[in-house]
């Protein structure tokens, strides 16, 4: 017996691997992966390997797969992969198993920007996504960041953005709570990218006649031709309808319209593989696009009424699971409720302890509350009692510097009264002067007049002369004493005059103290405008805060702290309580 071959095929969600024998045909290698993963719908899947010369194509399942140009390693690798595409997902496609293989291979190349999809639509996508993984958003069970592990983005919309990652996850939440208990969340996930531009088309670098790049579009509807800086909107587009025959030769593809009178339609692939590929793309796509047309085969309507008849017994098997998940819901409330009521009521029994116990402490401190304050009862009788003693005493004190005090106004009176006695004898005293020194004077001229006598008549008794000079002697006398009395009285009134101007200087302090809210001096209000010029020049005038824009105006309108604080302080002072009082 020959070696058995070793094969590995990938699908969208699981590896398989077989071992197959060298005859096998690629009709049966593809058939045992069907029936591995239970696909029934099988004309719209194929079998992808690279061949030797690192292309990507499709299995031919007529041919044996060892005869093809499979790269030759251990173990061989094949991808099961949706070659064609359905017109309306809803209504075609049958089996979950193939929705879920075309939503996991539309999602992936959504997602590696195979198929472009705006941003709008791609965070639609993502909330059906999410739904289809985890079901309907339950806030005590999808906590934030459930989905932070799961790729719902593609890069581009993700750089378009300047979102983070928990904002493009709050977007997506918000979608996934507003699906609810959705069932068919794959089939609403597929009608949105059905109608994407780029879904299910198959592209192919061509040529025209006059050798321009083009790109041929080979999809469910028909073929379509683009620009080739446009694969989103095509120029040019032939329905499967329209078309009645497909050939090649070399890189000449030729196709042949229903329409006799239509010259073919003729274009020229690089290489003669493509050609092939493109060839079975459409004999493939035709035979789906016509098949579509008619009445389903009995198979298909079998496969309905199965996947019918699965789909109600799910939905019974959830409403049932989802009844008794309620049912259980609600038992475990009502234990929960039991369990609370419990705790509330050991809760509430602590709780009268515990007070209790609380009552009978404070009922203690209030008994000793009570001996203490009636220790302190009696200290402060007795203190008042020794406060009342030294009263009495400040009181007896307090007569005695009254009398003192009346002593002291008497003394004071009498001085009064022998002050003025003697300011009369200085006033008699200074009279007597007054005359002593006229009779002084008259002595003087008269002492003058003898001395003139005596030189001329020496014979004038000696007698005469000492009479004379006692008489001056007892003036000069009096006149020194008179001049005593005086510098002692003017000693006493500057001592007195001094004692009363020292609280002078005080009371004038008092009457000289700053004004209360000086004005500002203008230099100084030009520095600081200089100052805020400067500083305007490096404001960033966005970023001002609503302090900064008050400060500004009141710097326009020429008020400053002063000028405000007087201000607010007119009117009397019951004005500007009833203003407080009114804010």
């Amino acid at each position: 017996f020959p070696p058995q071959v070793n094969v590995r095929v990938t699908t969208m969600d699981a590896e398989l691997e077989f071992s197959f024998h060298p005859n096998t045909t690629g009709k049966q290698l593809f058939d045992q992966v069907a029936r591995t993963i239970g696909l029934r719908e099988i004309w719209y899947f194929g079998l992808q390997f690279v061949d030797g010369k690192g292309l990507l194509t499709w299995l031919n399942i007529e041919k044996k797969v060892m005869s093809q140009d499979v790269r030759k390693e251990t173990p061989l690798q094949f991808k099961l992969r949706a070659k064609y595409y359905p017109e309306d997902v809803a209504e075609e496609l049958i089996q979950d198993v193939t929705r879920r293989l075309f939503y996991l291979q539309v999602k992936d190349d959504i997602l590696n920007e195979d198929v472009y999809c705006p941003p709008e639509s791609a965070v639609l996508l993502a909330s059906y996504a999410i739904q289809a993984k985890y079901g309907e958003y339950k806030k005590s069970v999808h906590h934030p960041g459930y989905m932070s592990s799961e790729r719902l983005l593609s890069r581009r919309v993700l750089e378009q953005h300047s979102l983070s990652k928990d904002q493009w996850e709050d977007k997506i939440q918000v979608w996934h709570e507003e699906h609810g208990c959705m069932d068919e969340a794959i089939i609403e996930y597929l009608k949105i990218a059905q109608d994407l531009e780029m879904y299910g088309v198959n592209y192919f670098e061509i040529k025209n006649k006059k050798s321009t790049d083009l790109w041929l579009g080979v999809d469910a509807l028909g073929l379509n031709i683009y620009e080739k800086e446009d694969r989103m909107t095509p120029k040019i587009g032939f329905p499967w309808s329209e078309i009645r025959n497909i050939s090649f030769n070399d890189k000449k593809f030729i196709i042949k319209p229903i329409d006799k009178k239509s010259p073919d339609f003729i274009f020229y692939a690089p290489r003669l593989r493509v050609n092939k590929r493109i060839l079975q793309l459409c004999m493939g796509n035709h035979e789906l696009y016509m098949r579509r047309r008619k009445s389903d085969t009995i198979e298909v309507q079998q496969m309905k009424a199965q996947a019918k008849e699965e789909r109600l017994q799910k939905k019974m098997e959830r409403d049932q699971l989802e009844s008794e998940k309620k049912r259980r819901e609600a038992i475990e409330l009502e234990k929960e409720q039991m369990e609370r009521e419990k705790r509330e009521l050991m809760s509430k029994l602590q709780q009268y302890e515990e007070t209790t116990k609380r009552a009978e402490r404070e009922l203690q401190e209030q008994l000793d509350r009570a001996i203490r304050l009636e220790e302190e009862r009696r200290k402060v009788e007795q203190e008042a009692a020794r406060l009342e003693a030294e009263r009495m005493e400040a009181i007896i004190a307090k007569e005695e510097l009254t009398r003192q005090a009346e002593d002291q106004m008497k003394s004071q009176e009498q001085l009064a009264t022998e002050l003025a006695e003697y300011s009369a004898k200085i006033l008699l005293l200074e009279e007597a002067k007054r005359v002593k020194e006229e009779e002084a004077e008259t002595w003087h001229c008269k002492v003058s007049f003898r001395q003139v006598v005596a030189s001329t008549k020496t014979s004038l008794p000696y007698l005469e002369l000492n009479e004379a000079g006692d008489t001056l002697n007892r003036l000069s006398a009096n006149r020194r004493a008179h001049t005593d009395q005086q510098t002692s009285a003017a000693h006493t009134h500057t001592r007195d005059n001094l004692e009363f101007s020292m609280n002078l200087p005080c009371m004038f302090l008092e009457c000289g103290r700053k004004p209360e809210y000086p004005e500002r001096k203008p230099t100084r209000a030009r520095g600081e405008h200089a100052l805020s010029s400067e500083l305007e020049e490096s404001r960033d005038h966005n970023k001002k805060t609503a302090s900064d824009l008050l400060h500004a105006e009141n710097v326009r309108a020429g008020r400053d702290k002063y000028k405000t604080l007087r201000q607010i302080r007119m009117g009397n002072t019951k004005q500007r309580i009833d203003e407080f009082e009114a804010l």
